[in-house]
């Protein structure tokens, strides 16, 4: 990561900050066979409040003290689910999203959690290509817990194509 760059706990107000982040990163969709993702509507201010709540919610901000990045995470299953990641394209590459999971991670481990696990495309490589860098490895549905088996349902159901999704799970001490 750039050392212009911080990650963090957001503030409250800070939250209306994120979904503007997180429909300028879908965007990075529009080029793929997930176009339609880039339409999609970004996450709630509710369900971004009920993340922080969870304690849940970090930033990446700029030199400015600006959000250009967040993850959003809570514990699924027992074990840490990174539901979330989002990094503004103008703030790109630098290392964010590694930073951001990396925080993710240390609150995990300080938590006493052992493990992370994400539902992510396994067809787009800033997704199942980039975390499989990191350390995670694709999961056999029977490895999935019955929490995140719902929550891979309903991403399903909300219309994502259920043979381009993949879970994914690392362990926390193992994270690169």
């Amino acid at each position: 990561m750039q050392l212009n760059y911080t990650i963090r706990r957001p503030s409250q107000a800070e939250l209306s900050l994120l979904p503007a982040i997180e429909v300028a990163a879908a965007q990075l969709f529009l080029p793929t066979q997930h176009a339609f993702i880039a339409a999609w509507p970004p996450a709630t201010l509710e369900d971004l409040q009920a993340y922080f709540a969870w304690d849940g919610v970090w930033v990446a901000v700029d030199a400015h003290d600006t959000p250009v990045g967040f993850a959003l995470a809570k514990i699924v299953d027992h074990e840490v689910y990174l539901s979330e990641l989002d990094v503004h394209p103008s703030h790109g590459q630098r290392g964010l999203g590694r930073a951001l999971i990396a925080a993710v991670a240390v609150w995990g481990k300080s938590q006493g959690y052992r493990s992370i696990s994400l539902l992510t495309f396994k067809d787009i490589a800033w997704n199942a290509e980039f975390y499989a860098r990191l350390g995670f490895r694709a999961l056999a549905a029977t490895e999935c817990g019955p929490e995140l088996t719902t929550i891979a349902q309903g991403h399903i159901a909300a219309g994502l194509p259920a043979q381009a999704r993949v879970a994914m799970r690392a362990e926390l001490e193992q994270l690169r």
